[in-house]
């Protein structure tokens, strides 16, 4: 903890657990490029395998290469939002994960190793989302077969099928696209805010809840936030509790009605750990 003016105090990461998260984020963000790497490299493969020339119908080997190009590009955005947080938590260890402006303000980053998870699950389902388009692509490349059976009857009745086929697949297609797309969006505005800090005015309009040792902070007109308190130094959480109940009373338990028996609890927990050990 830094107290850097009379009532505004720091509190930073843990050496151990900044490391820990730091060293997660880099396997993961190696493990996306490799895997770009590799799927650029067998779409290099794959292209002068086939012809490319104009057909009525969707190759295969076209779906496969979209697939990896696909690949490519997620795990490269992957790569972008981990290298993001990581900056991110790189300030959190040296400007702090959490500072308390006496009663008037707390400022906060969520820096918990969740975040790589939360990047490896958006990455994970906007796979499948085009994964899903494919398929409802598939009757297209059925086309292709249609047009080679022998008898021109088998012909006319298998493409008629593939055809119906072809429009129900395409609203699956359609609809997995635009999730695509929206996520495309989407994506801007949770790399910005990423790790990024902020500023919620302690009062009467703030909620302040300790759970399992989570903060939970909620404020109108701002991103509710959820700081795992666990991030931080034994002696750093307690005088965090210590410095909110004092913030509490002074404020006339205008945050939380219960916040001082959340704190009491929270503080009750440690010494019971402690212990313990």
């Amino acid at each position: 903890m830094i107290q850097s003016s009379e009532n505004t105090y720091h509190f930073h990461l843990e050496r151990t657990v900044y490391l820990s998260i730091a060293v997660r984020g880099w396997l993961l963000c190696w493990t996306f490029l490799s895997s770009a790497a590799l799927a650029l490299l067998a779409g290099q493969m794959l292209w002068p395998t086939y012809p490319h020339t104009f057909t009525f119908y969707l190759k295969w080997q076209d779906a496969l290469e979209a697939l990896l190009w696909f690949i490519a590009f997620i795990t490269v955005g992957g790569s972008v939002f981990i290298v993001r947080f990581l900056y991110a938590l790189s300030a959190g260890y040296r400007k702090g994960m959490l500072t308390l402006a006496g009663n008037k303000a707390l400022i906060v980053r969520d820096l918990s190793p969740e975040n790589l998870g939360s990047i490896f699950w958006m990455m994970h389902s906007a796979f499948w989302c085009f994964v899903a388009v494919l398929v409802g692509l598939l009757p297209e490349m059925l086309l292709g077969w249609t047009m080679h059976l022998p008898n021109i009857m088998l012909v006319v009745l298998a493409t008629g099928v593939v055809l119906v086929l072809s429009l129900a697949g395409l609203v699956i297609s359609v609809v997995a696209a635009s999730f695509i797309f929206v996520g495309c969006i989407g994506v801007i505005s949770f790399c910005r805010k990423l790790g990024a800090p902020y500023t919620y005015k302690l009062s009467n309009h703030t909620i302040v809840r300790i759970d399992n040792f989570v903060l939970t902070i909620i404020y109108p007109n701002t991103p509710e936030a959820l700081i795992d308190l666990n991030l931080l130094a034994a002696d750093e959480q307690r005088k965090v509790l210590a410095l909110l109940q004092r913030g509490w009373v002074g404020e006339q338990r205008a945050w939380n009605p219960e916040l001082g028996k959340e704190i009491k609890e929270a503080l009750e927990r440690m010494d019971s750990t402690i212990v313990l050990a």
